[in-house]
């Protein structure tokens, strides 16, 4: 998109009139999505001060201080859009999303519930995303999917229909997403990207994001036939350019995170279109044609709830076997935690902690004596609030230890020092399990109905640590209680760890490949054969 170009030409506009509100707003939408968020404040700032009463200005104002983690500012923000509009489209819900991201939880229980009954009313109140953290109804998360969709991402047929192509030596992958550099959805899939089989496919990025230079844009950069940087272009522009290189396959790995850009898909980028691994969900659009899930995340007695055709793979989550551990041996000392006593541990993002997963865990920590709860803080009120509500619950909060940001290396070596992973529920752990369970550390989870609910579930069942598996709170509190007083069966589940780590198929990454080529072999073929898409299973029995 040139929003360098139309910067510009607001410039002009602006010095010719000063007071044109409409170019100082658009303006500041520019800067936004140029990721110049100050710029962009400093634009929304000036479109208030002459209209006081622009609830646009504020919401975007809000968006723009929740990128730069300014989380209280914008929610004050998003505040002075709601008393001006009560009914601003998706604003409850990320005004609510980023209240969690600070873990305030001020009347949370009362928002949650209005925000459910709003979506479930067909109100437009949430984006998709925030939802995942918030409930665990599939049915729920589809309908905000839905709602999101049509509004802001419709099918959009200006480009016609894909013609047909007729069957070629080599199926053209493309795979689309921002996060083409140091981020959780490329930690994942570089030795994906690395290990197809370039006899039988092509493969090709097109990448919407910064260009970073950091060490795994580079990396990333070399695995691919192609690698093209199309952040300048627009969503018309990059989905006409997908034609033009006759993708057969589209892998959107953005879904509904932040940065995406589904109208590319909206325009039919492809002939085969598919949701995969940034967004545990359904996206509920009609021109999304699979999602890549297991049996796991996906049972399917709730096929139904998931607008894509479901593709089951033995495991879900594309892994790189290549992932390097640092050698450093933190002490305790060092990293804050105390020279004795159990260390549970949970490095999941903020939001994912819910009120009632918190529960839980203060529970563990009051039956576990001279235990510590080692959490990762993406901000210093996120760390404040957590420790009050560890104190309004009766414990102590100097037990709730926060660790720093860390490269890769490093953070995963930091795990070694944790004794066991708490995870979160309604949103899983996802990158952040398999990094526990890479370098070492057990992850116990507790399931619920959705995708996001069950992640860490597939993950176990790949490295055959079924037993780290509950389905009730109850059973996953007394299980990390259990483990924490008992030496010898927490450290036969490590030694299993250590055995499954490279022989179990989670961290395989060319068997993992081999699978979701074969996925991408089978789709084809049922296109070639003029079939619509359908559910594929790879490796397993069918229904």
């Amino acid at each position: 998109m040139r929003h360098q170009a139309a910067i510009a030409s607001y410039d002009l506009a602006i010095a010719i009139r000063p007071d044109f509100v409409e170019a100082i707003y658009n303006r500041g939408n520019s800067f936004r999505s140029l990721s110049q968020h100050q710029a962009a404040i400093a634009s929304y700032d000036m479109a208030i001060a002459l209209k006081p009463d622009l609830f646009h200005a504020y919401a975007n104002r809000g968006n723009a201080l929740s990128d730069l983690k300014q989380y209280e500012a914008a929610t004050d923000s998003y505040d002075k859009a709601l008393a001006i509009n009560p009914d601003h489209e998706f604003l409850s819900g990320a005004r609510l999303h980023t209240k969690t991201s600070i873990c305030d939880w001020s009347d949370a229980e009362n928002e949650i519930a209005q925000l459910t009954q709003k979506i479930q009313r067909n109100e437009r109140a949430s984006p998709p995303f925030p939802v995942l953290a918030l409930s665990t109804s599939v049915s729920l998360q589809r309908k905000a999917a839905e709602l999101w969709v049509n509004e802001m991402h419709p099918a959009n047929f200006e480009l016609g229909e894909v013609l047909k192509r007729t069957r070629t030596e080599k199926i053209r992958i493309g795979y689309f997403s921002m996060d083409f550099e140091n981020h959780p959805v490329s930690f994942l899939t570089a030795g994906l990207f690395e290990s197809h089989d370039k006899d039988k496919f092509e493969v090709y990025a097109f990448s919407f994001g910064a260009d970073t230079k950091d060490e795994m844009r580079i990396r990333l950069e070399a695995a691919f036939d192609r690698f093209m940087d199309v952040q300048s272009r627009s969503d018309k522009e990059i989905a006409e350019l997908a034609r033009q290189m006759q993708i057969d396959i589209a892998i959107d790995l953005a879904g509904f995170t932040s940065g995406s850009r589904s109208s590319i898909f909206a325009l039919r980028a492809a002939p085969l279109q598919i949701n995969y691994l940034g967004y545990p969900g359904t996206m509920g659009a009609d021109y999304m044609d699979y999602l890549i899930a297991d049996k796991q995340v996906i049972p399917q007695e709730v096929q139904n709830y998931y607008a894509e055709k479901i593709v089951y793979l033995p495991c879900f989550q594309a892994n790189d076997r290549q992932r390097k551990i640092s050698d450093k041996v933190f002490s305790r000392e060092e990293l804050g935690l105390p020279e004795s006593g159990f260390v549970f541990c949970c490095f999941n993002n903020n939001y994912k902690i819910t009120p009632s997963t918190f529960d839980g865990w203060m529970r563990i920590l009051q039956q576990v004596d001279d235990s510590v709860l080692f959490l990762y803080a993406d901000s210093e009120p996120a760390a404040t609030n957590l420790r009050i509500e560890a104190s309004q619950r009766g414990v102590d909060p100097k037990r709730l230890i926060f660790g720093d940001k860390l490269a890769t290396p490093e953070y995963l070596a930091r795990y070694r020092c944790a004794d066991l992973f708490l995870d979160t529920l309604p949103f899983n752990a996802g990158t952040t399990a398999s990094d526990a369970l890479w370098a070492g550390l057990p992850v116990l989870t507790c399931t619920g109905e959705a995708f996001a609910s069950r992640m860490a579930a597939s993950l176990l069942t790949a490295i055959d640590l079924p037993e780290l598996i509950t389905t009730t709170q109850e059973d996953y509190e007394a299980l990390a209680v259990e483990l924490a007083t008992n030496p010898e069966q927490l450290r036969a589940i490590k030694e299993k760890l250590d055995r499954n780590r490279l022989t179990a198929p989670l961290f395989d990454t060319k068997l993992f490949t081999r699978h979701i080529e074969d996925a991408y072999t089978q789709m084809y073929q049922r296109y070639q054969a003029d079939l619509a898409p359908d559910h594929i299973y790879v490796g397993q029995p069918s229904a």
